[in-house]
């Protein structure tokens, strides 16, 4: 048996989508703001994607929160959540509760 390391769909996805170039390990910094802020370039310089950039940009986060599923470590969940928050400030976009 071979001892190669398993590879999933997903991952290609966060390193290859079509619809946004991502800076290189940008679900791991530990800056909620730093994420937001290079996903919000990504998705506005992006032309290949399909949405309008906040879209773009959530969706991609959504996508990596997701997929990470339980092999995402609780305190960069945390993180990945504050950047959502952050994501929605630096859009400008209001919540939809307030």
């Amino acid at each position: 048996m071979k001892n190669e390391k398993k590879k999933y769909w997903s991952d290609k996805v966060t390193k290859y989508s079509n619809a946004l170039d991502l800076e290189q390990k940008v679900f791991t910094f530990k800056n909620p703001k730093k994420i937001a802020l290079s996903l919000k370039k990504s998705a506005e310089e992006s032309e290949r994607r399909k949405a309008k950039p906040f879209q773009s940009a959530m969706s991609m986060l959504n996508f990596y929160i997701n997929r990470a599923g339980k092999n995402l470590p609780e305190e960069q969940k945390e993180i990945l959540e504050q950047a959502k928050i952050e994501l929605r400030k630096v859009f400008e976009k209001k919540n939809k509760f307030s």
